[in-house]
């Protein structure tokens, strides 16, 4: 199996653990089912989400530009 290392805050953290508490699981398989989640999401659904928040923000982003 695989790791990888990330950096997070402090705050991060905290919250993190008290989820992981609050769900009777260790952070990690927190973590760990959260991305599995992630990775089975269909990538239509965020294909779609990504496509509405430009539109969305298209004349901010035209701005900015």
């Amino acid at each position: 199996m695989a790791s990888i290392t990330i950096n997070i805050s402090d705050e991060q953290l905290k919250r993190l653990q008290q989820l992981a508490q609050e769900s009777q699981v260790s952070p990690e398989d927190l973590l760990r089912a959260s991305i599995e989640d992630w990775l089975a999401c269909p990538k239509n659904e965020f294909t779609q989400a990504a496509s509405y928040v430009l539109k969305k923000n298209a004349e901010l982003y035209y701005r900015l530009a």
